[in-house]
C-alpha cells in the first residue's frame, strides 16, 4: 500500500516536472502558474522524502 502511494506521488511529481518544463518553453511563460507548479512540485518532493 505504501509503495502504491509513493508511486503515485512520484508520478504526480514527474507530471509537474513536465508541466514546469512546458511552461518555461513558452514564449511568455505565465510566472504565476510557474510559481504554483514549482510550489506543488516542492511539496510533493518533501512528502516523498519523508516517506523514504
Amino acid at each position: 500500500m505504501a509503495n502504491a502511494h509513493l508511486d503515485s506521488l512520484n508520478a504526480r511529481h514527474a507530471k509537474l516536472d513536465a508541466s514546469v518544463a512546458a511552461e518555461t518553453r513558452r514564449p511568455k511563460p505565465d510566472e504565476a502558474r510557474l510559481a504554483r507548479l514549482k510550489r506543488e512540485k516542492l511539496r510533493l518532493k518533501e512528502e516523498i522524502e519523508r516517506r523514504h
